[in-house]
């Protein structure tokens, strides 16, 4: 890392705008910062489609929803990408299979602990029963959450991973009542069956495929399970049982079993060309007709792996390829599915094209919740010729894939000012126009703003001080991708898959920041399923030998486990944040004032000064501008976001008058941007950077969470976590070569930080529901409408995004 403050070249900061090139090509551009260029049309379908099978007639496929919007099935036509049938259902995840003879559809029924049996027909499915693992409340989650489903080799028993109860349910089909139940390891994710009735079982939450094998009477016994990868998910068997494939979405590649050695033989590595083997993420995969050829479905490199196998990994003679991956082609925004269907490769896309606009706004008669950033998110189908997945066709597809992810931009040499130390403040929920749609300076949306500035006076005074970004994006979409965003530049398929049926009350705990089966220290697992393999920015820290201390992210308080024998405070539920976390900061409680926060931060900043030394990285968490909508006795949400701007500023303060105040820079956005409206998209939110360094104006270029993670990196002489940090656009060009000394002084907001919700109010009756003392986990969608209408008054209508959406602007390279 160069130190070099007097080479920064100074530009007026109104100057950094966004080039619109992309090298020859124009492509859509994602929140992520990558490009979508795919290689054939997409046809609309439904959300986040988990799984795709072919229906027995071979003209049709059957698509799996697990959306936030829309769960259940679509059939969809090979030929034309058209639905030709949508069935709904309660709630649908992973598990598809079509009876042997065809006659027979069963459908994973994730939260509502059933199989659902369909009768197939002339290409259509009629529902005709539900085969049920559990009685399930109907106020209450699932507890088993049926995953991966397959059939005996004789067609008479279904088995079925119970994602959420660790366990293989053995089905019979003829009383359509569960004959047995086994153990798995955590979160079973898959199920394979060969011809001789052994049943394989991805874990999702482990490394293992769990192994049965038939003992008579239609039961199964457990044998010694197989060490394939971490997190595995989906799972294909060659024609003749003889090789097991199996996906790991958070290493970046395939393992290959040999079924009778039972042990891995061969790894088809996936990762991009350079930097940490995380962030292409496969999540499917799927054989070709003659088994010499494996197509992955890459999430995060929009595209789907094409592999030549070898005679050894494939045992088929004809065989032969080398087992590198040969290529790759560019599809849709997180490819979820693939399945060669004789000519044609059909790729069914999660997101489809990519964060979408609402031009016309909400109206009286549509529901609000099409506004909502999840809803906006819709699925796409490509068809691509297998005649173009070989040779030189398949060398220029897969430069395109590599322009697209800006593959050919690594690192590069850079310059900074001499920061020695770097403040990153992870805030909750908010998008850009809600705080500077009534900046001039910048691209607003008046009609849009929650929190003008006699409400979050310090937010706009230190954008006028120190520079406004107005194009600047949150990777993820909710709040439990959103805190691995923006700590670990990466989320995991097991977050991107489960977050919507979290979120739209489809059940599931909330098994994000560190937590899973539940939220605090009782659900602090070795392995978190959710974690991704290359770990967080503080662990970055910890291997580079610096100094750390993190104030309330991924923490816990103590008073959720009663048998904790430390002292009360709030624990970190990482290995490293345990020992260099502050007790006495909170995590996310709206019951607690950020004031209070801030109170704690500067207590032990007043020591690093008597010290003269302080940490080179800090963590801050400050969520009270989430506010608790219209609940009753709590803060207004002008004044909880007056409590929330109010602790920035007394912070800010206290930096710039104390000696670190030199080579200090802070970085404070919001980990996602889902609870507010945004006329460009609903992914753009606020970010500030402060230092003595910063320069004022508007800054027009495009940056995003993971270029923000760069930037940190860079300063603090760190690695990268994922393909999206290493190949990240960093904050190299905003700085001045000579620091302004001057100290901040903070801004009283025009509101009471005591102003209460009345009782009695709809918007009170309708948050009595609302839990807010974890994040998101209430109605977000709901909770939304209550805020517009608590601040803006009942008569003025919901709005929605409208105008340009993120991949309307074209990429800064």
């Amino acid at each position: 890392m160069l130190l070099l403050a007097a080479a920064c070249t100074q530009r007026p900061a109104s100057e950094l705008a966004t080039n619109d090139s992309v090298g020859t090509r124009l492509a859509p551009r994602l929140p992520t910062g990558v490009t979508l260029d795919p290689a054939t049309p997409m046809t609309p379908i439904g959300p986040m489609p988990l799984t795709m099978r072919l229906a027995p007639e071979g003209d049709r496929v059957v698509l799996s929803l697990g959306g936030y919007a829309r769960q259940g099935l679509e059939i969809v036509d090979v030929a034309s990408g058209a639905v030709l049938q949508e069935v709904p259902q309660a709630s649908a995840f992973v598990g598809l299979v079509f009876s042997r003879d065809g006659r027979t559809l069963y459908s994973s029924g994730g939260n509502q602990d059933v199989v659902y049996r369909y009768d197939w027909s002339g290409g259509r499915a009629t529902l005709r029963d539900s085969l049920v693992l559990a009685v399930k409340s109907p106020r209450r989650a699932g507890r088993r959450y049926p995953a991966g489903i397959a059939l005996s080799p004789d067609g008479r028993t279904l088995y079925a991973a119970e994602n959420l109860a660790d366990s293989l349910a053995v089905i019979d089909l003829a009383s359509g009542t569960v004959r047995e139940r086994v153990p798995t390891d955590r979160y079973p994710y898959d199920v394979a069956v060969d011809g001789a009735g052994t049943v394989y079982v991805s874990n999702w939450g482990a490394n293992t495929v769990s192994v049965f094998e038939p003992s008579g009477d239609g039961r199964i016994r457990a044998v010694r399970p197989m060490l394939v990868a971490r997190h595995p998910s989906t799972l294909a068997l060659t024609a003749d049982g003889s090789r097991l494939f199996v996906v790991s979405g958070s290493t970046d590649h395939v393992a290959v079993v040999d079924t009778k050695l039972r042990r891995v033989i061969a790894r088809l590595l996936d990762p991009p060309p350079a930097g940490p083997h995380e962030g292409s993420t496969p999540n499917n995969l799927a054989l070709s007709a003659d088994g010499t050829r494996l197509f992955v479905a890459e999430a995060d490199a929009n595209a789907i792996g094409v592999f030549d196998l070898s005679a050894a990994t494939s045992n088929v003679a004809a065989a032969h390829g080398t087992d590198r991956l040969s290529g790759r082609i560019p599809v849709g925004w997180y490819p979820t599915a693939v399945l060669p269907v004789g000519g044609t490769l059909i790729v069914a896309n999660g997101k489809g094209r990519g964060s979408q606009a609402n031009p016309g706004g909400p109206q009286p008669t549509r529901p609000h919740e099409g506004q909502y950033t999840l809803s906006l998110i819709a699925g796409g189908l490509m068809r691509v010729p297998l005649a173009e997945t070989a040779g030189d066709a398949l060398a220029r597809m897969t430069a395109r894939v590599a322009a697209a992810n800006h593959w050919a931009d690594g690192p590069q040499r850079h310059v900074y000012p001499p920061f020695a130390h770097v403040i990153y403040v992870i805030k909750e929920n908010r998008t850009y126009d809600q705080i500077f749609g009534d900046d001039p300076q910048g691209d607003g949306d008046t009609s849009l703003v929650f929190f003008p500035r006699p409400i979050s006076p310090n937010h706009h005074a230190i954008a006028d001080r120190f520079g406004l970004f107005d194009r600047f994006f949150v990777d993820a979409e909710v709040s439990a991708d959103g805190h691995n965003w923006s700590t670990a530049a990466y989320a995991t398929d097991y977050l991107e898959k489960t977050v919507p049926s979290n979120y739209s009350g489809r059940g599931r705990t909330y098994d994000y920041e560190g937590t899973n089966g539940g939220f605090g220290l009782k659900h602090v697992p070795e392995d978190d399923v959710a974690e991704p393999a290359s770990g967080y920015l503080w662990n970055l820290a910890e291997q580079k030998g610096l100094t750390f201390r993190n104030y309330g992210e991924f923490v816990s308080p103590s008073s959720d486990d009663a048998d904790d024998p430390l002292p009360a405070g709030y624990r970190g539920n990482k290995p490293f944040l345990f020992s260099n976390t502050n007790p006495l900061y909170p995590g996310f409680d709206l019951t607690i004032k950020d004031q209070h926060r801030a109170d704690v931060w500067l207590a032990e900043f007043e020591q690093y000064v008597r010290r003269d030394s302080m940490p080179a990285l800090e963590i801050v968490r400050l969520p009270n501008d989430h506010t608790s909508g219209a609940a009753a006795g709590h803060p207004t949400p002008r004044a909880a976001f007056a409590d929330n701007d109010l602790a920035l500023g007394r912070m800010i303060e206290a930096l710039s008058h104390s000696p670190f105040w030199k080579n200090t820079v802070v970085f404070v956005l919001e980990d996602d941007a889902q609870n507010g409206p945004d006329h460009v998209d609903s992914h753009r939110s606020s970010l500030l950077v402060i230092s003595a360094y910063n320069r004022p104006g508007a800054i027009h270029r495009f940056v995003n969470t993971t270029d923000v993670l760069r930037t940190i990196e860079e300063i603090l002489g760190v690695q990268s976590m994922s393909q999206f940090d290493y190949f990240g656009r960093p904050l190299r060009d905003i700085w001045a070569s000579t620091p302004d000394l001057r100290p901040y002084t903070h801004l009283v907001p025009a509101v009471s930080l005591d102003e209460m919700n009345p009782a009695g109010t709809r918007g009170a009756r309708e948050s009595e529901g609302l839990d807010l003392h974890v994040e998101d986990v209430a109605d977000e969608a709901l909770f939304n409408r209550i805020l517009w209408r608590t601040i803006k008054g009942p008569n003025s209508p919901y709005p929605g995004t409208r105008r340009a959406s993120a991949q309307d602007l074209r990429i800064d390279r």
